[in-house]
């Protein structure tokens, strides 16, 4: 039996992803994943804790959502980042990591950047939520590379329907 040609260059095709993803280059992006989890969890314990404390009701409700919301998309990075780890240094097979990274979401957190109290958070905190929001783009990009779960428009914001229904519920019942 033989292998047609167009198969034997995707057996060598070397997908840049994938290269990135189980190289040493990796750990470059590691570091910068956990070390935006470790100043999150220290900027929402700390200075943020205090700002929220000053802002308006309407705006520290949006804070607390958007706080969730943030600490959610950091786990599902954080985990993300550590199968990738844990195949790069061969503690996972990928089939393994495949396996396991059905129980990370990437993408539907959604978030509350467009609705007009957004610009009234505390500044480092909104540059915190668009610093991960970049790096989750990121990684999606380069999960979809790896693991081939379909396109993604860079620019293209998740879409959280649930998250909509409740920006038109707030709309509707605070005028």
């Amino acid at each position: 039996m033989t292998q047609s040609h167009d198969q034997l260059d995707d057996d060598r095709t070397i997908r840049l992803a994938e290269h990135l993803a189980f190289s040493r280059s990796f750990q470059s992006l590691f570091n910068e994943g956990m070390t935006l989890v470790d100043e999150t969890a220290a900027y929402l314990d700390g200075d943020g804790r205090t700002a929220a404390k000053r802002l308006p009701k309407s705006c520290a409700t949006l804070y607390a959502a958007e706080s969730m919301r943030l600490t959610t998309r950091l786990m599902q990075i954080a985990s993300w980042l550590l199968l990738q780890r844990a195949a790069n240094q061969g503690d996972m097979s990928r089939a393994q990591v495949e396996a396991e990274k059905v129980k990370i979401r990437l993408e539907g957190v959604g978030t509350g950047r467009e609705t007009p109290l957004f610009a009234e958070l505390p500044e480092a905190f909104r540059d915190l939520v668009d610093r991960v929001l970049k790096l989750e783009r990121r990684i999606v990009m380069l999960d979809r590379e790896i693991y081939g779960t379909g396109s993604f428009d860079a620019d293209e914001e998740p879409r959280n329907p649930v998250g909509e229904q409740l920006n038109l519920l707030k709309t509707a019942f605070n005028g």
